[in-house]
This record gives structure tokens, C-alpha cells and sequence, in this order.
């Protein structure tokens, strides 16, 4: 391992004995003569100490692993990687977990190679695919492993960019996938952001693949000051303060700024003036909890948060932008925009306007229609951009985000007012990055950020060879405190874990090529085994010690009447069952309202006999009962913390050839794998023709979506019904949905709302069979957008099937674009083993077609 501060030359060769010198000479001729130092001098620059560290060290045959901030100049190591694979006239793979980052390197290494050596392969684009270099995303290239594509047989090198993207819960576990499956011949190089156990990431790899050289630099090329923005009150201006106090050379240090702290507490007793108040620590009529002005209490006044048009206003006059303004919602950024605009803030030039406008019109002509671009309100949008502001955000089609990527690029857009998407690999540097708010909504609460998301975001801070400095600005807020800022801008303080499971398709394809005990070895060699196995005795640890808890807390509520831990499990279960018993039914698929009834009438009976025995046991008659209650409740709530901690150590000690299991027993149940003897007396299996079928099918929903094809769900649907049904296996839909179209194409008893409902009752009966397994429960389809979708397949505008709904133009592409990838993966599955299965491979060709069409086939690529 080495780590690097940044790039040193210093007198060092004068204190070296004459051997060391000539050692030293004769390790500068080598170099001299290699190939990184012959890419080193293509280059305009000179490379840091870590970036030579790395080339040297790939060229010398090593895997590598390059951790470091963003903007520190990684990518000239996965450069110099795709240059050694053309001296060597092999292949080189560079792979990105998004599409919009493999557009952006694509159109890169064409500039510096020509296209006829540059390829191109995501989900809905394929140039020049068997190239000498091929840029694409993760799951194209997992693909071609379980494929044993040809393609494969001269690579030699993979790139894997935002490799730390594997703790990503959804698609992380293609990256481990792609490491443990690629032919041994073919060396990696990681690109990964500064993560605190990278050693063990590192050591992981090497376990798999061989010698691995892990390079770290933790230097960043242009510091990054922090800072916090407060505002008094909207007459005066907005004031930037540093987060950190300064040294006698004026750098920051990583003590808090006393002057920040002294100001956030004039500004509190100021906001408690205006509230009429004294101190904060002494709210009138306040008496404590249960006196008698508790009624009356007066909550704790909050500081004035700034608004975002004059945080903006405040950064232009510092000479702070190009900025890139971070705030957690999607309808935030458009409003922030339209905040702006209405404030009649001017960030442009008159001549960098008829740039904006001139580009615009370039980019924009001949891609969409007039009244796509009037639906995507693209006037409003445009406005804004010749204003110098824009936002940036998944809600947004891809030409839009493009656009305001190269016009930020170019220095014509000032603020760019994003979501955290923005943050992931795509190359927007920024002279100052603002954060809105250290807390951030995850789909179910408001959580803080971590100090992995907050480097990530802030990372974009500081131009290399443009600025001396770069700006990370926290937005003074609701409940912020300096040192929340503080933990959260160290450096290496936020881990890499591994989001690894097992999948369907996975399995099928594994057993595809290996034998039941030799796929379950390839899955120890998983990261997810790896940290299991370094941290089972850590969970062992916790389990004696809540064991132990217990032990004492059931010798503490001891009752002469009767058991106490019997009465206070009947009253765990009892709380269970109310809480969530009903919740559960709702969301059961029954064949018939009889079924559901009767369902409901049994779970009441249920509770009623818990109550019963509840009421009736006898420890209710103890005169010490709530003494024990107290001891009681204890138990009740470390017994569930010991029911945790004890399903994490089962489902990650040898977790992961355990789930593999459960995954092959539900496969065998439904007839896609058969178990017979290998002739050693070992159990073994064998996929069927229905094993072979799940094996092309990549989805989320992949057991679903084969057992829906075999039952002929879709049989009597025409190519715009089986778009606008299979769409509820790709839709995500927003906060707040309940699942169901405005209404079913056909109607309720025709065969769209038909086959939805059997769909769903499909996806229903696996997802019970996966809970009896302990499984991981199954996402339910959607079916917000059948009529959306049903009408885009049938010919409609993006105006008119948007119209009247919430969904934005960047969620539908991007919905339809999956939907498409899939329908595709079905007309390509042939032949397809059931009767009719030719003539419904060609509906979802047909339907492929229909729905990648205009704004949805927009790929970015020239």
C-alpha cells in the first residue's frame, strides 16, 4: 500500500550514499524505458507521485486500486490503463455505474483514439461494440460474463469507475459480480473514493484476483475551505463566516471559528428579541413538564434562514461561481430556480447570452419535437439558462441534464442547482459547492448525512488549474450546529460495505457453468462473506451480552403468580399483531371479497384470544406488577435487539451460500432446476428449459416476470397492452402512490386490467414463498402508469400522456427506457418454451419499438 500527500520534489539525493544514488539512476532509466513513462509524456501536466505509483505498478502486471478525492485526477490511471492495452494490442473495458458518465467517457477517449477504436454499450445503445476499447455500464458487462461472450477473449483490462458504487443497496452487487467472474487473465483497476476500511476492500480483491496494489492519496490538488452562510433578517445581506478558525498564515486549521459561534449567538438572541422573549434558556411561562404554563410553552425561536436567491446574490458579489447549490428535493431546485429568476438576479453577459442560446439551439435542434419541447416546458428552461442558472435533477430528460452539464462546463451557467445525483462521477467542477441542509429525506425519514455523502457532495469543489481554492458552504439552517459540520468534513471517516445478495438470475447462471458446490465456493468469495467473517465475532460479542441482559432482567422481574416471561411475550405478540397484522392483509392479493373477510374475521379472533389470555393470565393479579412491568419492558425491547442482531449474524455469518440455497430450493419448487446425484454420491442440479429461459432475463422482478411468460398472462394482450401491464415491473413510483392507474386501458374486465391482476397475484404467491424462506421481500409491482404508458406505446405526444398527471418528462424516459430494455430481453429469448411463445417474442419486439421512440430513444451520443 502506498500513500501518497501529493506530489514532492524535495533535496532528498544529497543525503544518499553513493550506492542509493546509483540504485536510484538506474530505477529512473527503467522508467525512462517503460511505457507509463512514455503515456507521462502525451500528457500536459505532470503526474502526482500516486498516479506513477499506479501506472508503474499496473504495467508491472499488478491489479490496482486508486483511492482518492474527487478531482484529484484518478482517471489518468484508468487512462494510462486503456493506453497500455493499445501498446499491447489487447482489449480494454471501461466500465461507469451510469449511463450519462459512459456518454461523457466515451465521447473522451474518441476525442484521443478516433472512433473506429471506441465503442459504446449501455442498456439502449450499442456503437461499435467489439472495438479495441468499449466503454459501458456495470450490468452490460456482467451480462457478457454469464453470456460467455466472445467479445471477452482478448481483454485483457477493466476499469471499474466509482467502484465504491458496490454499497449501493440495488445495483452494488454488480460490481462484486463483475470482480469475482472475470476471466483471470484480465487485470482491474478500481477507481474508488477515500473510504476508511479501503485496506480491507483492497485485501478483499487481492483474495480474489490476485496481487493487488492499493495507491491512496488523501492530498487534494486545490484545498477546500469550509464555510457557513447566516442572514439576520431579509433586509440585510447574507454573511459567509469560516467553519474553521485560521492560522498566522491564514490557513484554515480543524479548530471551530470562535467568531462563528459568537455570531450564530447574537443571531439566536436576536430571533428570541423578536419573539418577544428575554434568553432562550428562561421561555416565559414555561414551568417545566406537567406545571401549570406547560399549555403555554413557547417553542425555542428559530434563526433566520437564508434565502436561496440572496445566498446566490451574496456568492456572485464574492467572485465564488461557477457554484453548484445542493438542495435534497427535486421540485427544491426548479424553485430555487424560479426564486432567482423572480429576484431579477442577471449572472450573464450579453455576449455569454448569445452563446447560451446559440449552443442550445444546436444541441436542441432536430431531437425533439415542438410539442415534446412545450410539454418539457423548454422556453421556461432555456430563460433560465441565457440567467445563468439551471437545475439538475433525475426529474429532467437526459438532453436537458446534458446541456446544462456542457454549458457549466463552458463557464456559462453560474449556479447549478442539483440533487445528490449530481455528486456520482459526472465531471461539473465548480469554484464552490453550497449544501443546503445536513440532512437529507431517504424515502421513509429525514437522516443526516453521512460524512461519505457530504465529501462526495463538496468534493466538486475547486477547479484544478483554474482555482487556488474551492468552497464548501453550509447553508445556515433549521437545528444546524458548527460541529455537525465539522464531523462531517474529516477526511477518511465513512466505510465501504458491501450491499451483496444473491438473485434468481444469479443463481441460474452460476449453475449455468459450474456445479451446485462450486457456485456455492464462488459466493464465499463475495465482499459480503469477506466482512462477515471479519466482523461474526463482533455480532457473537453483542449476542453473549444481550443473552446475559436478559438473564438478569428475567431474575428481576421474577413473579410468585406465575410465569412473567410468558405474560410479557403474550404481550410482545399482542402488540405485533395490532400493529401490523392489518397493515399485512391490506396488502394481500385475495382470490374473492369471501376470502378477504374471512382473513380479517381471523385475525380478529386471533387478538381477541391474545387479549383474552393477556387479561386472564396471572401475573396480571401480581401486587408488584408494575415493578415488574418496568424490568418487563426492558426484556421486551433487548429481546428484540437480540432478535436483530442474531438475524444479522444468521444472515451474514456463511450468510450468502445460505441464501443461495433458500434461492435454489424456491427454483427447484418451481421447476427450474432438477436435482439428481452426480454419480460421487454429492447432490446436484440442472437447469430445465424453464432455467434457461430465467437466465435471460434481467430484471428486478426476474422469477416474476418468467413465471408470468409461462402462464401465459400475457397471451391475448396486442403490443400496446403488454408495454403498458409489463411497465408496473419497471415504475418507481414517487411518494404517496397507491399502486393503480387513473384507469385500466379497456376497461376493468378487459385484458390489460385482467393480466395486471394476475400479475400481481404471481408476484404476491412468490413474494409469500420468499418470506418462508427468509428471503428478502420482493418489491410490488406498480401500476401508476399503465394508462400513461399504454397510451406513449399507442402513438400518443409526451404532452398529451403527461397531461394531467405529476409525473415529470426525465421519470418517464427513464421508466420507458427500462421498460424497454426489458420487452427487449423477451423478444430475445428465444425460443421461448411454451405454446405461442414465437408470436409473443415478436408483440414485445413490437412493443419495443413503440415505446423507444422520440424523446425516449434519445440516447446523447452523436
Amino acid at each position: 500500500m502506498a500513500r501518497h500527500p501529493h506530489h514532492q520534489e524535495g533535496d532528498s539525493s544529497r543525503t544518499l550514499s553513493p550506492a542509493q544514488r546509483y540504485a536510484s539512476f538506474q530505477k529512473a532509466n527503467k522508467h525512462r524505458a517503460s511505457v507509463a513513462a512514455r503515456f507521462a509524456a502525451t500528457l500536459p501536466f505532470d503526474l502526482d507521485d500516486f498516479q506513477t505509483e499506479a501506472n508503474d505498478a499496473l504495467e508491472a502486471g499488478s491489479n490496482v486500486l486508486v483511492a482518492a478525492p474527487t478531482g484529484a485526477g484518478k482517471t489518468v490511471v484508468a487512462d494510462f490503463a486503456i493506453y497500455l492495452a493499445q501498446e499491447r494490442n489487447v482489449k480494454a473495458f471501461y466500465t461507469t455505474p451510469i449511463k450519462a458518465l459512459s456518454n461523457q467517457k466515451y465521447h473522451d477517449l474518441v476525442d484521443v483514439y478516433g472512433p473506429d477504436k471506441v465503442g459504446l454499450l449501455t442498456g439502449d445503445t450499442s456503437i461499435n461494440s467489439e472495438a479495441d476499447i468499449v466503454v459501458m455500464t456495470t450490468e452490460v458487462l456482467r451480462n457478457m460474463l454469464y453470456e460467455h461472450s466472445t467479445t471477452l477473449t482478448a481483454l485483457r483490462y477493466v476499469i471499474l469507475d466509482e467502484v465504491h458504487y458496490l454499497a449501493d443497496r440495488f445495483r452494488g452487487p454488480v460490481w462484486e459480480e463483475v470482480i469475482i467472474h472475470l476471466p483471470k487473465t484480465v487485470k482491474i483497476v478500481g477507481l474508488s473514493a477515500t473510504v476508511s476500511n479501503v485496506e480491507d476492500f483492497s485485501n478483499w480483491i487481492a483474495s480474489v484476483r490476485g496481487e493487488t496494489k492499493l495507491v491512496i492519496s488523501e492530498h487534494r490538488p486545490v484545498p477546500l475551505e469550509q464555510h457557513v452562510i447566516v442572514q439576520a433578517d431579509e433586509q440585510t445581506e447574507p454573511e459567509v463566516l469560516d467553519l474553521y478558525r485560521r492560522d498566522g498564515n491564514g490557513d484554515q486549521t480543524t479548530k471551530l471559528n470562535a467568531e462563528l459561534i459568537n455570531r450564530l449567538d447574537q443571531l439566536d438572541r436576536k430571533a428570541a428579541r423578536r419573539r418577544g422573549e428575554e434568553r432562550p434558556d428562561k421561555r416565559r411561562g414555561f414551568k417545566g413538564k406537567g406545571g401549570k404554563g406547560h399549555k403555554d410553552r413557547v417553542p425555542r425561536p428559530e434563526r433566520h434562514t437564508p434565502r436561496r436567491w440572496a445566498v446566490v446574490d451574496e456568492l456572485n458579489f464574492l467572485g465564488m461561481l461557477p457554484g453548484i447549490y445542493f438542495i435534497f428535493s427535486r421540485n427544491g431546485c426548479d424553485q430555487a430556480v424560479e426564486q432567482c429568476i423572480n429576484a431579477g438576479l442577471e449572472l450573464t453577459t450579453d455576449e455569454e447570452v448569445t452563446r447560451i442560446r446559440r449552443i442550445v439551439d444546436e444541441m436542441v435542434e432536430g431531437q425533439l419535437t415542438q410539442e415534446d419541447l412545450k410539454a418539457l416546458q423548454f422556453s421556461k428552461f432555456r430563460f433560465a439558462l441565457e440567467e445563468g442558472f439551471a437545475s439538475h435533477h433525475a426529474g429532467m430528460i437526459a438532453l436537458f441534464r446534458q446541456i446544462v452539464e456542457r454549458l457549466f462546463e463552458e463557464g456559462l451557467v453560474k449556479m447549478v442547482f442539483a440533487t445528490e445525483t449530481l455528486a456520482l462521477g459526472i465531471n461539473m467542477p465548480a469554484r464552490c459547492v453550497v449544501v443546503e441542509k445536513l440532512e437529507k429525506f431517504d424515502g421513509t425519514g429525514h437522516v443526516g448525512l453521512t460524512p461519505g455523502e457530504f465529501t462526495q457532495l463538496t468534493g466538486r469543489a475547486g477547479r484544478r488549474g483554474i482555482d487556488t481554492i474551492g468552497h464548501a458552504i453550509v447553508v445556515d439552517h433549521h437545528g444546524f450546529v458548527p460541529a455537525t459540520a465539522a464531523a462531517l468534513s474529516s477526511k477518511r471517516v465513512y466505510p465501504l460495505h458491501s450491499s451483496f445478495r444473491p438473485t434468481f438470475n444469479m443463481a441460474v447462471n452460476l449453475l449455468n457453468s459450474s456445479d451446485y458446490g462450486t457456485a456455492r465456493i464462488t459466493l464465499d468469495q463475495s465482499f459480503a462473506q469477506w466482512e462477515a467473517n471479519e466482523s461474526a465475532w463482533q455480532l457473537e460479542s453483542q449476542i453473549n451480552t444481550l443473552t446475559n441482559a436478559l438473564a438478569g432482567y428475567e431474575q428481576a422481574f421474577a413473579c410468585n403468580h406465575g410465569d412473567f416471561k410468558q405474560f410479557m411475550t403474550l404481550r410482545m405478540e399482542l402488540s405485533d399483531i395490532e400493529k401490523d397484522g392489518r397493515r399485512k392483509l391490506k396488502h394481500e392479493v385475495f382470490l374473492t371479497d369471501q376470502d378477504r373477510s374471512r382473513a380479517f374475521q381471523d385475525l380478529d379472533k386471533r387478538i381477541q384470544k391474545l387479549r383474552k389470555a393477556e387479561h386472564e393470565h396471572p401475573c396480571r393479579n401480581c401486587p408488584d406488577l408494575q415493578q415488574h412491568l418496568k424490568w418487563g419492558h426492558r426484556w421486551a425491547r433487548e429481546t428484540r435487539e437480540l432478535n436483530r442482531v442474531k438475524y444479522r449474524y444468521d444472515s451474514r455469518t456463511g450468510s450468502v451460500a445460505r441464501q443461495f440455497d433458500r434461492i435454489c430450493d424456491i427454483l427447484t419448487q418451481f421447476g427450474y432446476l432438477e436435482r439428481h446425484d452426480d454419480g460421487n454420491g454429492r447432490s446436484d442440479v440442472t437447469l430445465t428449459e424453464k432455467g434457461l429461459l430465467l437466465r435471460r432475463i434481467y430484471s428486478e422482478h426476474d422469477l416474476e416476470l418468467c413465471e408470468a411468460l409461462l402462464a401465459g398472462t400475457f397471451d391475448k394482450l396486442d403490443a400496446n397492452g403488454l408495454a403498458a401491464v409489463l411497465s408496473s415491473l419497471v415504475y418507481e413510483a414517487r411518494r404517496g402512490s397507491d399502486g393503480e392507474p387513473r384507469h385500466y386501458p379497456g376497461g376493468i374486465s378487459g385484458p390489460i386490467a385482467i393480466a395486471s391482476s394476475k400479475l400481481q397475484g404471481i408476484c404476491a404467491d412468490i413474494n409469500i414463498l420468499c418470506e418462508d424462506h427468509s428471503l428478502e421481500e420482493m418489491h410490488q409491482p406498480d401500476f401508476g402508469i399503465v394508462d400513461i404508458m399504454y397510451e406513449w406505446a399507442d402513438g400518443g405526444s409526451l404532452g398529451a400522456c403527461l397531461y394531467g398527471t405529476d409525473m415529470t418528462g426525465g421519470d418517464f424516459v427513464r421508466t420507458a427506457k427500462r421498460l424497454a430494455d426489458v420487452l427487449q430481453q423477451i423478444a430475445v429469448a428465444q425460443p421461448l418454451p411454451f405454446d405461442g411463445g414465437e408470436r409473443l417474442a415478436d408483440i414485445a419486439h413490437e412493443a419495443a419499438d413503440r415505446v423507444n421512440r422520440g424523446v425516449v430513444a434519445y440516447s446523447g451520443v452523436d
